[in-house]
């Protein structure tokens, strides 16, 4: 308190007071020195509305902003979403940086691991790109195409100013307006767009010519991802007919995995003598695979576009169902080839991730156990029996059509199942599945996974052949039989430091 606030609280104080505590009265009104204390009493009252303005000034911002600009930390932030966002956007990057090119590049022939983490790097890389020139706003801004009363299209265009990155994030053919920044949500969602091509590698390690892949990974994701997103996540048909997709299985998985599908039916097969999966570096698969399992916790807790109680039960969801997914895989291995690997174990959890993906925010722990269980077991069945017994002139190296699509579909189907309304009620109220009383819920999932799959299957294939008139989508043979030093002009590994790799460079 001020000198002059004490003065004016002093002589607020009845007579009494001032005899009894102070020692005698103050002087008073008609004393000859009342113009002094008038000028006293003026002066407390101004310090002290100075003080009250002051206050009401800095109530337009929280206590602990008060450091930076006004501007800075708008009334609209809530900074503890903005901060998990953040985080949830670079833990999903950390799964494709460094996280999948350890589990592919683990997963491939020793020749061939600098290709393979190589082409894992420049759709990181390159999909960025796009993403701020076109690919954004094509998947989450403005229509551009309407047919009745539904949204095909968003608008490609650039977001790259301020305007379009320092205000409050929106989706508006979604009317969803979270209260972080624009720049948070734009690079949150293209982690998601960077992570879907990256995925599409595991089909078409050890033999696809890297200029076909500079070539493919941009046209894709503009022509296939950011349509498929705006249906889905933006606001589009699909999403107004109720179809969805908490985090991608449809949008990511069974997109990947139908691509992957198609490229390496196009590309063909590796060479016939490389035809088997020969990991080069288990231990580099378990840590790329703790980065994508994890990383998870953002991919699937981040959807709700902040830090709220919906975020928590995703991120709980995610490792249940995917715990439930590596032991049952585990498991089936056990029953059927005697023992269990870590290859096997890798891929159970990958299908628990994915499966669990399209529900993680709309179903409880039941659901999730259930989830995890399903889908792992028919990706194991798909890449076991139905890809090795049916499609096995189809080379998908790492077996991503059954990893990604399979349990992206099963678990989009089954999220029409167990959409629970007492979970749904945080993210979507109003939400409901089949087992709660809504069967037409399934029957959208199922129409959403038909249209993914048979857009995604056209487009892929159109852009390849495209890209074939132009440069061979296969690398050539001679090249292939030496490997990365052919490709890159570099090996992942000093042949001095480790001898045997000049040994059996060509009998990988």
């Amino acid at each position: 308190m001020s000198s002059a606030q004490l003065l004016f609280f002093l002589y607020s104080l009845p007579p009494y007071v001032h005899r009894i505590y102070i020692g005698g009265p103050l002087p008073q009104p008609m004393d000859k020195r009342r113009g002094l204390w008038k000028a006293l009493m003026a002066l407390a009252l101004l310090t002290a509305g100075g003080a009250l303005a002051q206050t009401t000034s800095n109530a337009t911002q929280l206590p602990w902003t008060t450091g930076y600009p006004s501007a800075a930390v708008p009334t609209w932030l809530d900074t503890g979403s903005n901060a998990w966002m953040l985080t949830a956007a670079t833990l999903v990057g950390l799964q494709s940086v460094p996280g999948l090119m350890l589990l592919y590049g683990g997963m491939t022939k020793r020749k061939y691991a600098i290709n393979t983490m190589m082409m894992v790097l420049y759709a990181f890389a390159v999909v960025l790109i796009v993403w701020i020139l076109a690919g954004y706003e094509f998947g989450f801004g403005p229509p551009l195409l309407k047919i009745g009363n539904y949204y095909i299209l968003g608008t490609p265009m650039p977001a790259v100013t301020a305007n379009a990155t320092a205000g409050q994030a929106a989706v508006p053919a979604a009317q969803a307006y979270p209260n972080i920044v624009m720049a948070t949500l734009i690079f949150f969602q293209f982690v998601f767009a960077a992570i879907t091509p990256a995925l599409i590698v595991g089909a078409l390690i050890e033999r696809m010519n890297f200029k076909a892949w500079m070539l493919f990974v941009p046209l894709w994701s503009l022509l296939v991802y950011s349509p498929v997103a705006f249906w889905l996540w933006g606001g589009g048909w699909l999403m107004q007919l109720g179809v969805v997709d908490f985090s991608g299985g449809y949008v990511i998985h069974v997109d990947a995995g139908i691509a992957a599908f198609i490229a390496a039916a196009m590309v063909g097969p590796r060479l016939i003598e490389e035809r088997r999966l020969a990991p080069h570096n288990l231990t580099q698969v378990a840590a790329g695979l703790g980065l994508v399992w994890l990383g998870w916790n953002g991919f699937n807790g981040g959807d709700p576009y902040g830090s709220t109680v919906d975020a928590a039960i995703a991120v709980l969801a995610t490792n249940v169902a995917t715990a439930v997914a590596t032991v049952v895989w585990m498991l089936l291995d056990t029953a059927y080839f005697g023992k269990p690997t870590l290859t096997g174990a890798a891929a159970g959890a990958v299908a628990g991730l994915v499966g669990i993906t399209p529900a993680a925010g709309y179903v409880n722990m039941i659901g999730a156990i259930v989830i995890g269980a399903a889908s792992s077991a028919a990706a194991w069945y798909s890449l076991n029996f139905f890809q090795l017994r049916y499609l096995k002139h189809i080379d998908d190296a790492l077996g991503v059509f059954s990893d990604h699509a399979v349990p992206g579909i099963v678990g989009g189907i089954l999220t029409g199942v167990f959409a629970d309304p007492s979970i749904t009620q945080y993210v979507f109220p109003g939400l409901t599945g089949a087992l709660y009383g809504n069967p037409y819920q399934v029957l959208l999932q199922l129409l959403g996974a038909a249209v993914v799959v048979a857009y995604d299957a056209a487009v892929t294939f159109l852009i390849l052949k495209l890209i074939s008139k132009i440069t061979p989508l296969r690398a050539p043979e001679a090249d292939l039989k030496v490997g990365d030093k052919a490709l890159h002009g570099e090996v992942a590994y000093d042949e001095f430091a480790f001898a045997s790799q000049a040994n059996n460079q060509g009998k990988q």
